[in-house]
């Protein structure tokens, strides 16, 4: 065996090798965002329509050809198979600009990309988990969820095509949560085993399909999984077993998800209990911003950077979260930093260049981060135009 010393003397060189063995796309997306270059931001309008542009892409290139959106594309790999779970909350993105720009092509394929999800749901209305091919093929509640707020959207918009999936869907997941509102029985295989407090990002699954059906008792099961996440916050605003693998130093990305749940909830229910929790989450996230608008990928329990790159998937998510609070309450905190990040995220954004790439936002900056390494993943774009129309939105 290699002592630690000596492979932590070795790193450098084997970083040195993994990097000429990356193909010349790579490579420079690397020295750009390492180079330390200030880039110009796009503004949100060039950046939202290069965003949609690239998810229009990504359901078009999808590997699977499908209707679904591709993944990610990866300037290792090339574009992936569609995602049936993120593919899901695409859609109420799709509809919304669809709507605001007047654009039947977005509403289109916003319809594909449900006609496709319904042919793939199980008979007992859970959808799997992962890539379409990946194994094994089993239903998963956190899948389902986002699913669900992609077909409650589709109803909204479309009429009663798209009744029958949600309401099994719906059915499915207030049918499969424990007594202490905690969902344990359909876990993804593609993450570590354990209870997950962002799966309040579920429980919006459920409040959006009750807005729609009221009569079903939808709202209460995700208000009962709210409830029991909040119970899992520490008094800074923490939130314990949020993560997907390293609960203790989680990413923005799965804080995002957490928060957006509560506020939701306090959205759907007025309840002081969700909202105090929100602000707790929300207030612990402010302190983490840098000067530049960065916010670090993953934070320790006393919110400090536990990684020195960006999930920017995970900056887009809490900048969103703040705006809504600033529209709940009024505070500026949250509207300043909410602007400071988008517009640090804006920056690494192209709105030039190779359809692969141009629009698309990174799993990380640098490009070589740990989260989405050298990928581009069309989760990060949904999250990232609904954070900038948002914006649009608050400045009037």
């Amino acid at each position: 065996m290699v002592p630690r010393i000596v492979k932590d003397r070795l790193r450098p060189l084997k970083h040195l090798a993994d990097f000429q063995r990356l193909p010349p796309a790579a490579k420079a997306a690397v020295r750009q965002d390492r180079s330390g270059d200030q880039r110009a931001d796009p503004g949100i309008e060039a950046a939202v329509a290069a965003s949609l542009d690239w998810l229009r892409a990504a359901q078009d290139n999808s590997a699977s050809r499908d209707g679904g959106v591709a993944r990610h594309y990866s300037l290792v790999g090339g574009w992936a198979p569609s995602y049936p779970e993120t593919t899901g909350y695409i859609v109420p993105t799709l509809i919304a600009q669809a709507r605001l720009r007047g654009d039947a092509d977005l509403r289109e394929r916003a319809r594909r990309m449900l006609d496709w999800l319904a042919s793939i749901q199980f008979p007992e209305g859970g959808f799997q988990g992962g890539m379409v091919g990946q194994t094994p093929r089993v239903p998963v509640t956190f899948n389902t969820g986002q699913i669900l707020l992609g077909l409650a959207a589709g109803v909204a918009e479309f009429g009663d095509a798209y009744r029958p999936a949600m309401t099994q869907a719906a059915d499915w997941l207030a049918g499969s949560l424990d007594a202490d509102g905690c969902w344990r029985r359909f876990p993804t295989p593609f993450a570590r085993a354990d209870d997950k407090s962002y799966e309040t990002h579920v429980a919006w699954g459920l409040l959006e399909a009750a807005r729609i059906d009221p009569s079903r008792g939808w709202g209460e099961a995700g208000l009962a999984q709210v409830r029991w996440a909040i119970g899992r916050q520490r008094p800074n605003g923490w939130m314990a077993d949020c993560c997907l693998e390293e609960p203790h130093r989680p990413l923005t990305h799965t804080l995002g998800y957490a928060l957006r749940g509560i506020l939701e909830a306090s959205r759907f229910r007025p309840d002081q209990d969700f909202r105090a929790a929100g602000i707790r989450l929300a207030d612990g996230l402010l302190g983490c911003v840098g000067p530049d608008g960065s916010l670090p990928g993953r934070l320790t329990a006393e919110w400090q950077p536990a990684v020195d790159w960006v999930c920017l998937t995970g900056s887009v998510q809490v900048a969103h979260c703040w705006l809504m609070l600033y529209q709940d309450t009024g505070d500026a905190r949250y509207r300043d930093a909410a602007l400071k990040v988008n517009a640090h995220v804006r920056r690494t954004v192209e709105t030039a260049g190779p359809p692969e790439t141009r629009g698309g936002v990174k799993g990380s900056f640098p490009v070589d981060g740990g989260y989405g390494t050298y990928e581009y993943l069309n989760w990060a774009a949904k999250f990232f135009i609904d954070a900038n129309e948002l914006e649009r939105e608050v400045a009037g």
